[in-house]
């Protein structure tokens, strides 16, 4: 995986609540094994319509393309466990999901895949809702190092939390292998310890 550093970028907001792993990549498309490809398809029956055209007022179809950070309503990834779903959002150029709740099984599939999802309280996301529509073109910080996400202007300013395992992990670019390989010499010192 690649290391997670700190990402300053706009946002993409999604202002929908209940946002299922579904509708993020519908199931025709889980035809693959290998986790590339699948950012084409993200939000699929959201962006286009039945003749294959871009929906104009979506907003991945109308978005800064260069976004690394998405910003969505309330108990984003809930719906079936597909590990698909963080694929095709990771796949698409997304490092960040922003949310107020995630459905716990998606949040793990994107912790595992590099994505990092960043849980804050619902007042602060319509905040940030509110301070883009304002201005889209804002940026916004997400130091993980120091667990903390700011908008340029420092207006908005907020720490979130994250358990030490995933951060680890992101920071390194490990995945649960590469992180076991990473303690191998206190494993073996455990283990003669017996």
């Amino acid at each position: 995986m690649e290391k997670f550093s700190k990402i300053i970028s706009q946002l993409t907001p999604l202002k929908i609540q209940n946002i299922d792993t579904d509708q993020i990549i519908p199931a025709r498309f889980l035809k693959a094994i290998s986790r590339e490809g699948f950012g084409e398809n993200l939000f699929r029956d959201w962006r286009y319509d039945s003749n294959n055209e871009p929906i104009k007022d979506f907003v991945l179809n109308n978005n800064n393309k260069d976004s690394k950070i998405l910003i969505a309503g309330r108990n984003f990834g809930c719906g079936s466990s597909r590990e698909h779903a963080a694929w095709a959002i990771y796949d698409y150029g997304f490092k960040v999901v922003i949310s107020s709740f995630f459905a716990d099984i998606f949040k793990n599939n994107c912790l595992n895949n590099g994505l990092l999802v960043l849980r804050l309280e619902e007042k602060i996301i319509q905040e940030i809702f509110d301070k883009i529509d304002n201005n889209p073109d804002h940026e916004f910080t997400v130091d993980l190092e120091n667990q903390n996400f700011f908008s340029k202007d420092l207006k908005i300013n907020h720490t979130f939390s994250i358990n030490e395992y995933n951060k680890s992990c992101l920071l390194n670019g490990y995945d649960n292998i590469d992180y076991l390989l990473s303690i191998k010499d206190k494993i073996i010192q455990f283990e003669n310890s017996k």
